[in-house]
């Protein structure tokens, strides 16, 4: 088992969500105060680690079986994410899905809103 933070689609009540196949949650939760936050072609969320200027960003852990990883989860990623190692709020590590390193996509800075629902929810857009 491998805790996965999610910010997306696969949280509770997102499309995607069925994927995690019964994964338990651990906690709803925030990564540390160490990342842009951006919305990937007005799609999906991305996180990029950044030195300075970062923010705290809402999710959800969950305890995922690496097959479910493996096997279902990151194959529907889309390209413009990749699997990396984030730093939790309270300090622990966790898997996540960051911003692909030299993505030249079209990239909304939505760090300000530190949560990817409450961002689509003021676009009116469902999650």
């Amino acid at each position: 088992m491998a805790h996965m933070f999610l910010n997306g689609g696969a949280m509770r009540g997102g499309l995607l969500h069925h994927l995690l196949a019964g994964s338990p949650l651990i906690a709803s939760t925030r990564t540390a105060a160490k990342y842009r936050f951006y919305s990937v072609d007005d799609v999906c969320p991305a996180l990029h680690p950044v030195s300075h200027g970062g923010a705290s960003v809402a999710g959800e852990l969950y305890d995922v079986p690496l097959d479910v990883l493996r096997d279902k989860l990151l194959p529907a990623e889309p390209p413009a994410l990749e699997l990396g190692v984030i730093e939790m709020a309270d300090g622990s590590s966790s898997f996540a899905m960051l911003l692909r390193r030299g993505y030249s996509g079209a990239l909304i800075d939505i760090t300000a809103h530190g949560d990817w629902e409450l961002y689509r929810s003021k676009k009116g857009k469902n999650v």
